[in-house]
């Protein structure tokens, strides 16, 4: 993507050299040169999202989602076999606020709602209620964790939405 195609728009002076930069020197890696990002992180939610869908039919599984830990950017690739993943970790502190900040709130957003999915079947299960009773919840779960991946994905590639705090807890509310 040359230059003049890149919507720079949005982003402050005192970050677009060193983006600028940063752009040239992923140039050829699985990087969002728009971006700086790398949908590889992703990967990190998707075995859990996985993980989660199994509960109902294999509550036993909880011991397993419970070990998942959240993972910033960065540590995940320090744990990652990705080819480019040193490059990765250094470009993440060029990635412009724009698309920053939208990238952050989403992984939050879907590192709160894995651990109140796993916290909810647990307390579910020590109350007796069958697996069955949150069928429900953890399909809207792991539904809405998709959704948050899907935003998430457009954000790496360049997007600057996200979704609020407010209309995840309107998702999931009366269950």
């Amino acid at each position: 993507m040359a230059d003049e195609e890149l919507d720079l728009e949005g982003i402050p002076e005192e970050e677009l050299g060193p983006f600028l930069e940063w752009r040239q020197k992923v140039g050829g890696a699985n990087i969002n040169p728009q971006t700086l990002l790398a949908t590889d992180y992703l990967n990190h939610f998707n075995e859990i999202v996985m993980m989660l869908e199994m509960l109902p039919d294999c509550p036993e599984c909880i011991e397993e989602a419970k070990e998942w830990r959240p993972k910033d950017y960065p540590q995940h690739f320090r744990d990652s076999g990705f080819k480019d993943k040193e490059l990765a970790i250094e470009a993440y502190d060029y990635v412009p606020t724009k698309f920053r900040k939208p990238f952050e709130q989403a992984v939050d957003q879907m590192n709160r709602l894995v651990q109140m999915t796993i916290s909810r079947f647990e307390t579910a299960m020590t109350d007796g209620r069958s697996p069955e009773d949150e069928r429900l919840f953890v399909s809207e779960a792991t539904q809405l964790l998709q959704r948050l991946g899907e935003l998430t994905s457009a954000i790496i590639h360049g997007s600057t939405k996200a979704m609020d705090q407010e209309e995840i807890d309107t998702l999931l509310s009366g269950h």
